[in-house]
């Protein structure tokens, strides 16, 4: 692990870093929980606890973005080594920023949702304050909108894995490396 918490031109903080995979594992189970609701029939609890566990893991990760950006913010971003072309380091800023706006537009376009619709926003226990007046047509298009950029973002963290992956295995730079807890 990073000695350091803060990032520095040779490598990530040990925050980043845990933040990283700790968000990883945040997104994932917010997307299986979505995906796993529809085993249940609607209106039952089953469907409704695993609708409470999305919501949580959803608003835990619009939670923890803010606190990436700050740790981001506060340190440098590392070189990778040997230097990406200038076309690939423009677009590896563009799926990142894809991925910023994705981790904190989806819990917000939730809360949103479920404060159109006039439902409780539960977050661990506790109930998050509405955010709009309740209104159907406005949960109708939020809720559109909502799943379309949940449909993006399988697209959006299949692209940045398979970048990683591109530049570890075959570029076999340090672009992967720098975001590894061992190292």
């Amino acid at each position: 692990m990073a000695t350091g918490w803060k990032n520095t031109t040779l490598k990530y903080g040990w925050l980043s870093i845990s933040l990283h995979w700790i968000m990883l594992l945040l997104i994932v189970a917010t997307y299986t929980a979505m995906d796993i609701k529809s085993i249940f029939p609607k209106g039952s609890s089953g469907r409704e606890v695993i609708a409470i566990w999305h919501y949580t893991f959803g608003l835990s990760v619009f939670c923890l973005v803010w606190l990436r950006l700050l740790a981001r913010l506060a340190g440098q971003v590392p070189a990778v080594q040997p230097a990406l072309p200038a076309l690939q380091a423009q677009l590896a800023k563009v799926v990142h920023l894809a991925l910023y706006a994705l981790m904190i537009g989806l819990p917000l376009l939730g809360w949103l949702t479920l404060s159109a619709r006039g439902k409780p926003v539960p977050f661990f226990g506790a109930e998050l304050p509405a955010l709009v007046d309740k209104s159907q047509d406005a949960a109708k298009w939020l809720k559109e909108i909502h799943e379309s950029l949940a449909t993006a973002g399988y697209f959006l963290i299949g692209l940045h894995v398979a970048a990683a992956l591109y530049h570890h295995f075959v570029k076999r730079d340090n672009t992967l490396k720098l975001m590894l807890p061992w190292r």
